[in-house]
């Protein structure tokens, strides 16, 4: 366990499958899961309802070791629910407006260590109170920041995107959205190289689904990684966010940009043999700590 932790900033929310399941969710919220799961023991800042969604997230993290301290209560917005419906193989979100998640208060942050890395996305700051709570976090951090890029209509607006892309060390963000954010024309590795040299970024991660992922740093080089051949997969909901712990994992513990890499994409091609975004299982991250040395 390292002595500064990550802080994990936005949304924590219950993704609705059509079968009727539910299934906690919201990329930030899969991150800290799994850190914690890797014993990195998170500080996780969000807000929920005060309902019946919102206490059954307190319980399930304090079951899964986690600490609730900086999981505000909102008394009038409710718990975020997202539905998701699954298209040719790839989940598609219907995210609702004014959840608990959209009021992070700044005057309600308590953070109790010093944190090495903030980790937030940018659909908890399509409202100015969590992005208000996410800059005066920002103002007294002297570590990393690491945007992970999440593009849900009709929750971005390209300039505010790239305003927190500029701000950041280390960006992911997938091949779609690359697109998006950088509409030139050229191959992808010359679209990450500009990306990251416009944004003056340490290091960008691009995932690219099926086809894997790729990095490139500020020295210009390049990490490139597969999946798992001949996966059972049983959906492919919260794999970038697997492959977002594991990149803050290996920023934690100064791994290599190519041996970051690997480990990530091996943790996503096994999550994506499970349902849902998080696994409640520790012996599926006990595997991973084994092979890791993080024991």
């Amino acid at each position: 366990m390292t002595e500064k932790q990550v802080c994990i900033f936005g949304e924590v929310l219950f993704d609705q499958f059509p079968d009727g399941q539910q299934v906690l969710g919201g990329a930030p919220f899969n991150v800290a899961w799994h850190l914690q799961a890797f014993d990195q023991n998170p500080c996780f800042i969000s807000r929920v309802g005060s309902d019946s969604m919102g206490d059954s997230i307190r319980h399930a993290m304090l079951n899964w070791g986690m600490n609730i301290d900086n999981v505000q209560t909102d008394p009038d917005y409710p718990t975020g629910a997202v539905k998701v419906n699954i298209h040719n193989g790839e989940p598609d979100y219907e995210i609702l407006a004014n959840q608990a998640y959209d009021f992070i208060a700044a005057n309600q942050l308590r953070l109790a260590n010093e944190v090495s890395v903030i980790y937030h996305g940018t659909l908890a700051l399509r409202h100015h109170v969590s992005q208000k709570a996410l800059y005066d976090l920002k103002a007294h951090h002297l570590g990393k920041v690491f945007v992970d890029v999440n593009l849900r209509d009709p929750w971005w607006q390209t300039e505010s995107v790239n305003q927190y892309v500029s701000k950041a060390d280390w960006v992911k963000l997938n091949h779609h959205e690359l697109m998006h954010l950088a509409p030139q024309q050229g191959a992808i590795k010359e679209k990450m190289r500009l990306f990251r040299a416009q944004h003056n970024l340490e290091v960008l991660v691009v995932t690219c689904g099926s086809q894997g992922a790729m990095a490139v740093n500020n020295a210009g080089q390049f990490a490139e990684v597969e999946p798992v051949r001949n996966l059972s997969i049983v959906d492919t909901v919260g794999a970038g966010d697997a492959f977002a712990a594991v990149l803050l994992l290996g920023l934690q513990h100064g791994w290599s940009m190519q041996l970051t890499m690997d480990r990530a994409q091996s943790f996503a091609s096994a999550l994506v043999t499970r349902q849902g975004a998080t696994v409640q299982d520790l012996g599926f991250y006990q595997a991973f700590k084994n092979a890791w040395n993080l024991d």
